[in-house]
């Protein structure tokens, strides 16, 4: 382990400048280049923002649930979600005593290749959480045992290899193990082993090189030590590029161009685990995380050769707490699951913090629930496998249909985040990917 010590931040080598000034939100992609709009290339699409950019969908289930085009299997254990390029879908799972990525053939699900990344988790809800990121002709994963790869996207080769902690002295802040899927901004790739002098780290994205790393700042006495369960996002809030992660002790930026520390946010982190990605608009973020902690709105301000966060309000528990389904905004609105492990919808104003409807609406679906937005409609994924579409509008509740997802074998529970391109719906449940027809 080459440990290189620093203050905020080093740079290991001669520091790449960030290309790009201030992009407004709807620029962001994790790509080094936009996505195209039939593409998906990382964990909550291209702007790691839960929203599709497809229209054209069926406005109701109610009358007919979407069809099933077709499911494949072989994926093994996991919830982590799916990245779609090009001809292919990428994710993970376990298989008996290797974790692997997984390449798959976008139009029936064969399996193309398959990548060992590590050792398997097993625990009592086994497998990775993590979603691949594709780049180009590269994908970037992140293994639960901290194994971090570039691999070759059309072969599975392995490019280059890190691990978060025999490289960087990292640690995740409680027993779930490293479940961060990782950033692909520009010419690096940016992640958060959570160590104490490599809290946020960014390296040359073809070689693995280091750029440089973020030491662990004192964020306060809530949470623990250590990367949490999140991923980064960018935000250019008080007119400075930075990324903004949920770590073990709550919210923390660093400058994207040398991971100089920024700001933070201690209030929002809790004991157990901190999970949600935080939602960025403009100059604002917004925050939850579940466990009974709550939600807040933080306002970034210009503050010397720095930023500076400011909480607008905070929401308490009872009000709106996000387990870890996420969150998603339109038009001013949070649409999301309320609740730990509850996933009561929810509407909630963001610039004030009103509950605009829900929090109180107990439908089929049980459980926490991960949320995605496409063509108007809220696509909210239950815990107990069931499929709900919902009127994304702070009118009020209204229900639009439902179906079941399939669970042969043994059922865990219902968790990876569903994926809507190209007028499908994508269902990765366990070891089986289901492909539903959700065109209007």
């Amino acid at each position: 382990m080459n440990r290189i010590p620093m203050r905020s931040a080093i740079a290991f080598a001669a520091c790449v400048a960030v290309a790009g000034g201030v992009m407004t939100l709807s620029g962001l992609a994790g790509a080094g280049a936009p996505a195209a709009t039939t593409d998906w290339p990382q964990w909550r699409g291209p702007n790691r923002d839960a929203i599709a950019a497809a229209t054209g969908l069926k406005k109701t289930w109610e009358s007919a649930p979407p069809k099933l085009l077709w499911q494949s299997s072989g994926l093994g254990l996991g919830f982590s979600s799916m990245s779609i390029v090009g001809d292919r879908i990428y994710t993970m799972g376990d298989i008996a005593t290797d974790q692997f990525v997984f390449a798959l053939n976008r139009a029936n699900g064969k399996i193309l290749w398959k990548t060992r990344i590590g050792l398997p988790w097993d625990d009592e809800y086994p497998g990775p959480r993590g979603t691949p990121t594709v780049d180009g002709d590269r994908v970037y994963a992140l293994g639960s045992d901290g194994d971090l790869m570039c691999l070759d996207a059309a072969t599975g080769k392995v490019r280059w290899q890190k691990n978060m902690d025999k490289d960087y002295g990292g640690r995740v802040m409680t027993v779930w193990k490293w479940s961060e899927s990782p950033l692909v901004d520009g010419d690096r790739l940016v992640f958060s082993p959570g160590g104490p002098w490599a809290a946020i780290v960014a390296v040359d994205k073809m070689s693995g090189k280091n750029i440089w790393a973020t030491e662990m700042p004192d964020l306060g006495a809530r949470g623990r030590d250590g990367a949490g369960y999140s991923s980064i996002v960018i935000s250019n809030g008080g007119g400075v590029k930075q990324y903004v992660q949920l770590m073990g002790r709550g919210l923390m930026s660093v400058r994207a161009s040398d991971g100089k520390f920024l700001w933070s946010y201690n209030k929002i982190a809790n004991n157990v685990a901190n999970i949600p990605t935080p939602i960025v608009s403009g100059d604002h973020i917004f925050t939850s995380t579940g466990y009974q902690t709550g939600a807040a709105l933080l306002k970034l301000a210009k503050s010397g050769d720095g930023v500076s966060a400011t909480e607008v309000y905070f929401l308490d528990a009872k009000t709106f707490q996000n387990h870890h389904g996420g969150m998603v905004l339109k038009d001013g609105y949070v649409y999301a699951g309320h609740m730990h492990n509850r996933g009561f919808p929810i509407c909630i104003e963001m610039a004030t913090g009103k509950v605009v409807w829900g929090g109180d609406i107990r439908n089929a679906g049980t459980g926490s629930a991960a949320v995605l937005l496409a063509d108007g409609n809220l696509y909210f994924r239950y815990q107990n496998a069931v499929m709900m579409l919902i009127e994304a509008t702070p009118r009020g509740y209204k229900e639009k249909g439902s179906f079941q997802i399939p669970q042969p074998g043994r059922a865990y529970p219902s968790w990876s985040h569903p994926v809507v391109l190209d007028g499908k719906l994508y269902l990765r449940e366990q070891g089986n990917l289901y492909v539903y027809d959700v065109r209007g």
